[in-house]
């Protein structure tokens, strides 16, 4: 009998609890050994604030962000060694160009001498968010820009042109539903509700995929259609925030109805083919250190509303970044680009990429920790107000904070707070607190990087404090309480 006569009378590897990895390690670095005592030592030293903690001293998982910590391959180590460091026109630019049209769409990147420019790289995605508000602040007052999910660096790009961003919220979010696979989405009423009243004040609708600030969840193609009918029939652009777009295609073939025999660049060609452009993280779904852009449909709503506006975001990019075809990157970060956007898109890496995170969060709830379900692409959630509920915090203690402390204090794994501290603000002339809706800490996981035993670790961590959290005590603001993105800038302390 041959081998592969017998292969059906076997359960399929799909089957197996625990799957190989579709990658192996090329090399690898050893941590230094650091205590519990000295990482307390040193936490107290920076205010209690876990991005001024130095990261040679995280003995454990480095959760912090998922932003330009990836583990780059073979291939796009090797093509940062063919860079051409050119001040113009350099050799890698015409490559991540050919990238672009190729997971996008034709209509993303014209050549600059085509009298039409649309495709602006920049160092990271913040500077492409900063040129698009930037452009949009000009066009008038009481400006309003809806979200289902505005980040904290986007909120802030927004609101120092004098622009409103808003929040629409899933109802399945809000109301914390379990089951939903999709609380990633847009509120269709609230937005309807918007532009019936304030249509002329919206220059354009923003969708996050995957939405990081509501628990990573994605966003379904039907969610997209719906928005991209009503902005249509209001002339309103519609654009991505489009950092994690190929992980949010995999929950839409995964788990949308209809999308199951497509595969992944054809959902990403529908997913764009219904937007007037995008700024974009290459740090996320790109699989780089560094690189982001903001792209606009050639001939779309938004350039021929806005006939001026590629050229001012041109003029933007020249003054802050530089020539546009290096847009503040080196040659080397722009040839690692190419090459990471052919990987985002293969099946087998964002097999394991998602189920690897999913796998760290069902653990977590499994232990009965109160994280967001179902799991999203790229991070855990924790529900603070639910983690904390029947001890003695109280909102205006910031939990969140207290727990990320404890966390890489306690085990050397480093959280990121994003809840109360955050996303709130404080009134200075009430002298009080204005929370958000939202009240999360995240542990996001770096592509390519951790295996499951460092996620475990994670896990169990994270299960000690719970079951001890009556002991976690509440945190004071030292410093940085009234200032704008306080949470990156903030000190705090335990209370006695």
């Amino acid at each position: 009998m041959k081998l592969s006569s017998l292969i059906s009378h076997f359960p399929s590897e799909n089957n197996l609890s625990t799957r190989a990895r579709p990658y192996f390690n090329h090399s690898v670095e050893f941590k230094k050994v650091f205590s519990a005592k000295d990482r307390a030592e040193m936490l107290g030293k920076v205010g209690l604030n876990v991005f001024f903690f130095p990261s040679e001293m995280i003995t454990g998982g480095d959760f912090l962000s998922d932003s330009g910590t990836t583990t780059m391959t073979n291939e796009q180590w090797a093509a940062l060694h063919l860079a051409d460091e050119a001040y113009g026109s350099n050799k890698g630019y015409f490559l991540l160009r050919k990238s672009i049209l190729e997971t996008f769409g034709n209509e993303f990147f014209n050549l600059p001498e085509t009298g039409r420019p649309n495709a602006f790289i920049f160092h990271q995605g913040r500077p492409s968010e900063d040129a698009l508000f930037s452009m949009i602040g000009r066009m008038g007052n009481d400006l309003i820009i809806p979200s289902n999910g505005h980040f904290d660096t986007t909120e802030a790009n927004i609101e120092v042109n004098r622009i409103t961003p808003l929040n629409l919220f899933s109802k399945e979010l809000r109301e914390a539903d379990n089951k939903f696979r999709f609380k990633g989405n847009m509120d269709i009423q609230l937005l309807k509700k918007l532009l019936q009243k304030n249509s002329n004040k919206v220059p354009l609708v923003y969708l996050t995929i995957t939405n990081n600030t509501g628990g990573g969840q994605p966003v379904s193609m039907n969610n997209i259609k719906e928005v991209a009918t009503i902005t249509k029939y209001y002339r309103i652009p519609l654009f991505f925030d489009a950092c994690r777009f190929a992980e949010n295609a995999w929950f839409i073939q995964n788990y949308e109805k209809g999308y199951q025999k497509k595969n992944i660049q054809e959902i990403v060609s529908e997913m764009f083919g219904f937007v007037d452009g995008f700024t974009i993280s290459f740090k996320k779904d790109g699989l780089v250190n560094m690189g982001g852009g903001l792209f606009l449909r050639d001939g779309g709503l938004f350039v021929r509303k806005y006939p001026h506006i590629s050229d001012d975001i041109m003029n933007f990019q020249i003054r802050t970044e530089g020539h546009p075809s290096y847009g503040g990157m080196s040659g080397r970060d722009i040839m690692t680009h190419s090459e990471g956007l052919k990987t985002i898109m293969k099946k087998e890496y964002l097999d394991f990429r998602i189920l690897q995170v999913v796998r760290f969060g069902k653990s977590m709830h499994e232990m009965g920790i109160p994280v967001i379900m179902p799991i999203g692409g790229h991070a855990v959630y924790i529900d603070m107000n639910k983690f904390f509920k029947g001890t003695k915090i109280k909102p205006e203690d910031f939990g969140g904070i207290s727990f990320t402390a404890m966390l890489l204090s306690l085990y050397g794994h480093r959280a990121c707070e994003l809840g109360y501290y955050a996303f709130g603000k404080y009134d200075p002339t009430k002298k009080k607190e204005i929370f958000p809706e939202i009240n999360f800490v995240r542990l996001a996981v770096p592509r390519l990087r951790y295996e499951t035993d460092d996620l475990q670790s994670a896990a169990e961590a994270v299960f000690n404090i719970y079951k001890n959290k009556d002991e976690i005590p509440p945190v004071e603001v030292i410093y940085g309480r009234e200032l704008p993105l306080r949470h990156f800038k903030s000190r705090f302390r335990f209370k006695d």
